[in-house]
């Protein structure tokens, strides 16, 4: 009973610190978010109005903030959905097929995941520059001198494309590396057994390889949906600012512009839970969504 007692009282103290920085900085501050939102306050001041839900009412007629859900839930979808395509796509082949110089694949593949966002979005600002770029570059030599220079990043139509693409470039890699992981433990009698029954290259896919990689993809999908919102704000704020016009804004730099740039600190935390939730219920549907047996080997 006493040697029971104290390897609780050891594990309560060893667990107590990290369960007390948790409550201070996750438990409050999620707290304080929600409490904050419900306020009308100029900035870090100490003056500061209550105004309970007027904020989130002031939101639903905010046409600034439905651009920016939309551009979000856009990057979310798109950026999400052709990174784990590809990404599984690229994965199966240099798992399963014998080629040249894999290492050196897998290694350029990676590449973009290890550089700062920073470096990523001058590389897009090269490639994207309207006068000197080097997409425009190309094309005026095919096309020749009647070829009209493309602004991909001073265009409301292709921004939010262009913030895209950079986002996909950036996580395919890393991606592609997990579940190369997951399917190079796949017992390749498996698939001797499928050829043997004259299934062909992607029935063996659908068949073997994905169902034995779903628990990763479904966790690896779950991360990056939510992941996605954070890696969006952080692409837009170094490679358009939001521009033109805030036509490529996202929920989290439209909440970032209220709350430290207009000194609308109330109403930007009023966005931030909006991410929140957003972001909570998200990840239940996505989680709901994938829920699927697990198939073991």
């Amino acid at each position: 009973m006493k040697k029971s007692r104290n390897k609780a009282t050891f594990v309560f103290l060893g667990l107590f610190p990290a369960f007390l920085l948790y409550i201070i900085f996750m438990v409050y501050p999620t707290i304080n978010v929600f409490v904050e939102s419900l306020y009308k306050t100029g900035g870090l001041s100490g003056n500061k109005t209550f105004v309970g839900l007027n904020n989130f009412k002031l939101l639903i007629s905010d046409k600034t903030f439905l651009r920016a859900f939309q551009n979000t839930v856009f990057l979310i979808v798109i950026v999400t959905v052709f990174t784990m395509f590809l990404a599984i796509f690229f994965a199966s082949i240099l798992s399963r097929e014998k080629l040249k110089g894999q290492n050196f694949f897998r290694i350029i593949f990676y590449i973009p995941n290890i550089l700062s966002i920073a470096v990523i979005a001058s590389v897009f600002a090269v490639i994207y520059g309207m006068d000197d770029g080097l997409i425009n570059g190309m094309m005026r030599i095919f096309s020749g001198e009647a070829f009209k220079n493309i602004a991909f990043l001073g265009d409301r139509q292709l921004v939010v494309y262009s913030v895209a693409f950079a986002m996909l470039w950036q996580a395919i890699g890393y991606y592609m590396v997990m579940y190369m992981s997951t399917m190079s433990q796949i017992p390749e009698q498996l698939y001797e057994a499928a050829r043997l029954d004259g299934a062909g290259k992607i029935k063996q896919f659908f068949d073997i390889t994905l169902p034995l990689s779903w628990e990763t993809v479904r966790t690896t999908l779950t991360f990056y949906v939510i992941s996605n919102i954070n890696i969006a704000f952080q692409i837009v704020k170094a490679l358009t600012n939001g521009g033109p016009n805030g036509a490529s804004l996202t929920l989290l730099n439209y909440q970032y512009d209220q709350a430290y740039t207009n000194s609308s600190f109330g109403y930007g935390l009023a966005i931030g839970v909006v991410v929140f939730l957003f972001s909570f219920i998200l990840s239940g549907i996505v989680h709901k969504a994938t829920d699927r047996d697990i198939i073991q080997y």
